[in-house]
């Protein structure tokens, strides 16, 4: 293993541990030598994804992002943290002019404000180490492309990326890199909502020139690049994995 994306010893905090892209990269960052905090809502998820990873030193946390009351019982469960990958977030489809109140609101506490107050909860409880790595999910909608029907989920990404660049410069100076991930579609459960149908998704595939959608792997590769010290000079930037979708 190439020691420059070693994980050895790294202590690293997970949400949406419990199934998709947050699965596979505790995974994989397991295999690398981190010692992972899964956090999720849904616990049997959280069990099966402890399940699959590399010998070490895993917990599990029941947490709801969106509550003041989790996030302060998760700060003092949780070690002093090298990484923080926020995976945890929900899709939306729907007409901008049927977008209501509860749902943006919805939306956006639970892709937007459970992440960036986790992440201010532990800056300002001491658990980010100096040198340590917070990365974001973002997407391709809110930050290089709008679709139809998905204004209320683009303005939950877009409103990440801007804090994430107001993020890593107020970080700096301790060696504290903040970045976001923007993939574009990616074959993990989100995708399988109730108003999107299999030939629907089918159809959407073939606008790729790719003619596919990510697999988790392919975007988990990216945030153990960021968590990694191979990118100790990455920090405010926004990286688009979208298989050419956005350059076509």
């Amino acid at each position: 293993m190439n020691s420059l994306f070693s994980l050895l010893g790294k202590q690293i905090l997970i949400t949406g541990a419990a199934s998709g892209i947050g699965r596979c990269v505790a995974v994989e960052a397991s295999k690398l030598g981190a010692n992972i905090a899964l956090v999720d809502l849904n616990e049997a998820g959280l069990q099966e994804t402890l399940g699959m990873l590399s010998e070490g030193s895993h917990t599990t946390l029941k947490c709801d992002l969106t509550s003041s009351e989790d996030r302060d019982n998760l700060i003092v469960q949780v070690s002093k943290l090298d990484g923080v990958v926020n995976c945890a977030g929900i899709g939306m489809t729907l007409p901008f002019k049927f977008c209501t109140e509860n749902e943006l609101g919805r939306i956006m506490n639970i892709n937007f404000f459970g992440p960036v107050y986790l992440v201010q909860s532990l800056v300002k409880g001491k658990k980010i180490n100096k040198n340590a790595s917070v990365v974001y999910m973002a997407s391709i909608d809110g930050t290089v492309t709008g679709h139809i029907g998905n204004s209320c989920y683009a303005a939950s990404k877009g409103a990440i990326m801007g804090s994430v660049r107001a993020q890593a410069l107020e970080f700096a100076s301790r060696g504290v890199r903040v970045n976001c991930v923007s993939p574009a579609r990616v074959n993990t459960p989100l995708i399988k909502r109730d108003n999107i149908s299999e030939e629907q998704v089918e159809v959407n595939k073939q606008e790729y020139p790719m003619k596919r959608y990510a697999d988790p792997i392919e975007i988990a590769g990216y945030i153990l690049y960021l968590l990694s010290d191979v990118s100790t000079y990455t920090s405010g930037s926004n990286l688009v994995i979208d298989g050419c979708f956005t350059i076509q």
